[in-house]
């Protein structure tokens, strides 16, 4: 089918994380390979800050596979920052072939779905995936430098500083298998708040999750977990409400990276965390380990973007959202 599911041979093979000193100091903190508590990495500017972390977990999951970056046939990798400037700085001393996309925080299943893909068609021997985030960076971006000290709502999720790189290759590899995957296609629930993410991207994923089970036949029951990656408190719960209005209750399968990756009362972090890292560096850190040691034997791994820009937030625009999703197992 033309928007369906994908069947994929592949398997992600190795992968490594970076985060800031608020991540390491969360709840998943031992889980991350690096981390830097002045956020800067040692870098003058946040921006360069985030290419960095970039460079340094592309290197370190290429190491891991056991690989030299000739061996990497083609890196998918992009950001939050305009044009995706922290992955095409960050990514420039690698020479491999480049394809910058963009899904805002659904970057990492959007890339992990095109690697295998590649993979799978074999266009690829071997494929590397690599987003980021940075707070201070993001915040400049779509909102006011931090300097400003604007207050933030109760809806509003704090952007992770984290990078995520992983490596997709054949099945013959040894690693975890990415045995299916699906697009997400665009949805626009209408919502207006930029400080209000959740809600919107809320709608993508409970469309991305019924096609998947209406396509599969599968239920909730057949996962140890449903990974959103990026709706928070706020909309993971209208998530699971949409679900369960359409007759599957996926409460109890359910996590959302950005619930997982801070203390919401001790870090003060509102409504959770989002960004791009958010659920490339738990992806990397806390799942990929859990089904490699057989913790966890099936998830689906969805995360999901707000697809907006500086100048539709300032244009009064709604924010239209995707949700991408790959099936993951031990």
């Amino acid at each position: 089918m033309a928007q369906g599911v994908i069947r994929l041979l592949a398997k992600l093979c190795a992968a490594a994380s970076a985060v800031g000193k608020k991540e390491a100091e969360g709840p998943l903190g031992s889980c991350f390979d690096l981390h830097d508590d002045s956020d800067k990495f040692k870098q003058k500017t946040w921006e360069a800050a985030e290419s960095e972390m970039q460079r340094q977990v592309l290197g370190l999951a290429i190491k891991r596979a056991r690989l030299a970056p000739q061996d990497v046939d083609m890196l998918f990798a992009g950001d939050l920052l305009n044009q995706c400037v922290a992955s095409a700085y960050g990514l420039l001393e690698y020479h491999i072939p480049y394809c910058g996309i963009y899904g805002a925080c659904s970057t990492v299943g959007e890339g992990i779905l095109l690697a295998s893909v590649a993979v799978t068609g074999g266009s690829a021997k071997w494929a590397s995936v690599v987003t980021s985030s940075h707070y201070c960076a993001a915040e400049r971006q779509y909102r006011t430098p931090l300097e400003y000290g604007a207050q933030r709502s109760p809806t509003a999720q704090w952007t992770v500083t984290g990078a995520g790189a992983f490596l997709v290759g054949a099945v013959s590899n040894k690693g975890v298998n990415v045995t299916r995957g699906i697009f997400g296609i665009p949805r626009d629930s209408g919502v207006r708040d930029t400080a209000n993410m959740g809600a919107a991207m809320a709608g993508a994923a409970a469309d991305t999750l019924m096609r998947f089970f209406r396509e599969t036949g599968e239920s909730p029951n057949a996962y140890d977990r449903i990974v959103t990656g990026d709706l928070g408190y706020e909309g993971g719960s209208l998530l699971c409400d949409l679900m369960r209005a359409e007759g599957i209750d996926i409460m109890e399968r359910y996590a959302d990276c950005g619930q997982m990756i801070y203390d919401r009362v001790r870090q003060d972090v509102h409504s959770g965390g989002s960004g791009c890292g958010c659920s490339a560096v738990t992806l990397a850190g806390y799942f990929l380990p859990r089904l490699r040691e057989g913790s966890e034997k099936r998830i689906l791994f969805m995360p999901t973007g707000a697809l907006m820009s500086p100048d539709s937030i300032k244009q009064g625009r709604t924010i239209p959202a995707v949700a991408h999703l790959v099936e993951l197992e031990a």
